[in-house]
């Protein structure tokens, strides 16, 4: 795994753009992320969706779909659904964001009616309305959680900040090569690309299981479990600012002779020697199979 080349080819697309824009701000997604818990509340799940979703918006359903073809072709989402941004990172030039956090879904009136789990959210800026729009939402179940999650919602480093290109999320080609690299690792060792790809606070989320916070923690669970795990990439995007990214393909989980399909999305950003690192991956199982 070469990350060396990848990160110079990074560091000189920083270079090659000038400093512009207003200061970006965190608050802006996690205002974003409570905005769509209200419409939630208020409108329904579907009506919240279609409202703040970015017209290239996807979800896995269980393909990969336009999240306005499938949620303008099904009928009203019954339940409620209620979640709270925990983890939060915006960059530079604040036309990429995500969020994550803990979430509830009811569809009765008992607790044994509520489903736990976690989810998380990509978002990216229009340009035509000047608003983050969601990009995508994926979450996973896990049982109820003992402790309440810390908060961890920071701002972006404006020492990254530079010029926004006509169409940054074309400019995507170095963050695809890492993703196909981090795939490609796999094949030799789960627990030895995790180790090489994840950032020492780096999360993981794995259905049934809380997010896992840390790379120790991530390769414990690896080794214990006893999983391997080959992945495809399919697309993503990145920040004109070259400091957040996103990642996503199909995975394909096995833990002795059970082989299990999934979705993942990977959360990328630079460290101080322009390399990509993965802060974030969640792994959510294909839904119908």
């Amino acid at each position: 795994m070469n990350k060396a080349i990848l990160a110079i080819a990074a560091f000189g697309c920083t270079m090659a753009s000038a400093f512009a824009q207003k200061a970006a701000t965190v608050q802006t997604v996690v205002q974003a992320e409570d905005e769509f818990v209200k419409l939630a509340a208020r409108k329904g799940i579907k009506e919240a969706f279609l409202t703040v979703t970015d017209p290239e918006g996807i979800v896995f359903k269980p393909d990969v779909i336009k999240t306005t073809d499938f949620y303008g072709k099904i009928d009203k989402q019954p339940g409620t659904l209620t979640w709270q941004p925990k983890y939060a990172r915006i960059s530079a030039n604040g036309d990429l964001a995500f969020t994550a956090g803990p979430y509830v879904y009811q569809n009765g009136k008992t607790e044994d009616d509520k489903v736990y789990g976690d989810y998380v959210s990509i978002w990216k800026l229009d340009q035509i309305s000047n608003r983050l729009k969601l990009v995508t939402n994926l979450g996973i179940q896990h049982p109820q959680s003992a402790a309440a999650q810390t908060t961890d919602i920071k701002e972006p480093v404006q020492t990254n900040k530079v010029a926004t290109s006509v169409d940054p999320f074309k400019s995507k080609g170095v963050v695809l090569t890492n993703d196909r690299q981090f795939n490609q690792g796999l094949k030799i060792s789960t627990v030895g690309t995790y180790k090489e790809f994840l950032t020492p606070e780096g999360r993981v989320y794995f259905p049934g299981f809380e997010p896992m916070v840390g790379v120790d923690k991530t390769l414990k669970f690896m080794a214990n479990q006893a999983i391997s795990i080959t992945a495809e990439t399919l697309n993503g995007g990145r920040a004109s600012s070259n400091d957040l990214a996103y990642t996503y393909g199909r995975a394909r989980i096995r833990k002795g002779n059970i082989v299990s399909n999934y979705y993942y999305v990977r959360l990328w950003e630079q460290d101080a020697q322009h390399r990509w690192n993965v802060i974030l991956e969640i792994l959510s199982a294909v839904e119908n199979e």
